[in-house]
């Protein structure tokens, strides 16, 4: 099924470059006649106004023609706050766009209907998501209610990124695909992006953030799953140096923690690492920490502040921490799980996850 579905999209592809041309044809809610909306580029940080066309009767239209389809924005503003912006695909075709303050649309051509599809999942899954976030947001919840309500979300949170991998692994021959794994790839595990970056074809090979994540994968395969842990050295809090082999494959499972004083989500989670270090640390578990903080002074502050007593660990160079980049850590918190021989067993767990698989490993 899925070799049919790769072959029909890269036909139809094919088919929509032609020398035909695109014309958008869009529908606006609540516009001015005469306001202007904007075909606009962004590159980087920068918003470049490719075109610009009237609105009338709340409709308008774009006409050119696209070589490759690209990633471009729509952007009306009429000088309020009801600002509205979206993003579509460029290439040649009739594409429909809708545009309102709730909702956007774009269909009509191969990738703003893949793409189109993709966003109405997303969509309707976020909004799942955020309905049990506000029932989580009540003071009034029992603790069994809470923790029912934690682990709905736990389930939400797990369909949402095997929506990600399912809708990238599917578009990976195309820009839908491309977009995708620009975007989302720091919520796949190694074996997902392996797959899936052996599915893009060579015409993308000039692309910069793709080659970037290819390295990526070459570095999580590298301490994936099932591999010896690789070791490094930065320094203690005191400024000594320290190394990871100083805790791990001495016959103890290890939890390594990649975490920053700045990181919202690692505080969030901190409390959890505190309840299993507290459950194990005298049943043969250590933790190390691994900061991601830019100056000891912050470092040290949030080792207090949170009530860390594990050992910790950073060379203060933030993004561009060694540790990290050798386990390919794009996004904190991180946990890298290592068993008693210096195996890494697990990756990024948390919750009652990461709880689960150390009361498994020591018993």
């Amino acid at each position: 099924m899925r070799k049919f579905f790769y072959v029909g999209m890269l036909a139809a592809l094919t088919a929509c470059t032609g020398n035909e041309g695109y014309t958008i044809k869009g529908e606006i809610s609540d516009a001015q006649d005469g306001d202007s909306i904007f075909l606009v580029d962004i590159s980087g940080r920068q918003m470049q106004k490719q075109q610009a066309t009237v609105i009338k009767k709340g409709k308008f239209k774009f006409k050119g023609k696209q070589d490759t389809p690209m990633l471009k924005y729509l952007m009306y503003q009429p000088g309020n706050e009801n600002d509205q912006a979206m993003e579509f695909f460029l290439e040649n075709g009739t594409i429909v766009v809708k545009m309102d303050t709730e909702t956007t649309s774009a269909t009509g051509t191969p990738n703003n209907d893949a793409y189109q599809k993709i966003r109405d999942e997303i969509f309707d899954l976020q909004t799942q998501m955020n309905d049990l976030y506000e029932k989580l947001d009540d003071d009034n919840l029992t603790d069994d209610q809470h923790a029912s309500l934690v682990k709905q979300s736990e389930i939400f949170e797990e369909q949402f990124v095997n929506l990600l991998v399912k809708s990238t692994k599917e578009n990976a021959t195309n820009e839908v695909g491309i977009h995708m794994l620009k975007n989302f790839y720091y919520y796949m595990d190694t074996p997902q992006l392996a797959e899936i970056v052996e599915l893009i074809p060579d015409r993308f090979s000039s692309d910069e953030s793709i080659n970037r994540i290819k390295e990526q994968v070459t570095k999580l395969t590298a301490t994936a799953v099932g591999k010896k842990f690789t070791d490094f050295e930065l320094k203690d809090p005191d400024g000594k140096p320290v190394k990871l082999s100083d805790y791990a494959g001495k016959g103890k499972v290890v939890l390594v923690n990649f975490w920053a004083s700045w990181c919202g989500p690692c505080i969030q989670e901190m409390p959890n690492v505190i309840k299993v270090y507290n459950q194990y640390k005298n049943k043969g578990l250590e933790i190390v920490g691994v900061s991601l903080d830019q100056t000891a002074e912050a470092w040290k502050k949030g080792i207090s502040n949170l009530g860390i007593t594990w050992p910790q660990m950073s060379d203060l160079k933030y993004w561009q921490c060694e540790a990290a980049a050798i386990y390919g850590v794009n996004a904190i918190p991180h946990t890298v799980l290592i068993d008693k021989d210096g195996t890494i067993v697990e990756r990024n767990l948390r919750g009652e996850k990461l709880y689960e698989k150390i009361a498994e490993l020591i018993k």
